[in-house]
């Protein structure tokens, strides 16, 4: 595995920390290697998709947001929020794309603060020769550490037609390089993210 787009991003808690010369280290990384590597067509390697895959950098994080260049909801100073790993599973057979996000709320002291593991359920389709399309199914919260005796809790979805345009449940992506341990993609939301296999 080429660790260039690893050693780009390395230090910048997934794009958290990332500044505008950052940013540009992290896309002309992503962009050296996705040269290297030539064309992805999915039609050949989809397996490599396959499995649970960590995020290590998300140009989206830079802007504060979850949403990329359209507005998402705000994290850090706004709310009591920690974001921690970020993962998303991929099962190329059944066509399950879960997204996977460790968070700590925090809570009035003198509580501890509330660890939840959040999946977003989604099924994927190929829509091109290395474009992916994700529809949301469900939103599944489940506490952790302390609390982790309690049932997961599904949360109610927003129906379509009270849905903002902006987040109309679904989105698609390029796999613009994949190996057997990294793959890079870029969104339609114009985001650039970094995964290794986990």
């Amino acid at each position: 595995m080429d660790d260039l787009p690893q050693s780009a991003v390395s230090g910048l808690n997934r794009g958290l920390a990332a500044n505008e010369d950052d940013l540009r280290r992290a896309d002309d990384a992503a962009r050296e290697l996705e040269s290297a590597g030539g064309p992805v067509d999915l039609s050949n390697d989809l397996d490599k998709l396959q499995g649970r895959w960590k995020l290590l950098y998300s140009s989206a994080f830079s802007s504060r947001t979850l949403g990329g260049s359209r507005p998402g909801p705000p994290i850090g100073r706004l709310l009591p929020i920690t974001l921690g790993q970020v993962y998303q599973r991929i099962d190329v057979f059944s066509k399950d794309f879960d997204n996977i996000v460790e968070i700590e709320l925090g809570a009035p002291w003198p509580l501890p603060p509330v660890e939840v593991t959040a999946t977003l359920a989604h099924k994927f389709e190929i829509t091109g020769s290395a474009t992916l399309k994700i529809i949301f199914e469900k939103t599944t919260v489940k506490t952790t550490g302390n609390l982790s005796q309690l049932p997961p809790l599904e949360v109610p979805r927003i129906p379509d037609s009270l849905r903002p345009s902006s987040n109309p449940g679904s989105g698609d992506f390029e796999v613009t390089y994949v190996d057997a341990d990294t793959r890079i993609t870029r969104g339609d939301r114009g985001e650039l993210r970094v995964f290794v296999i986990s």
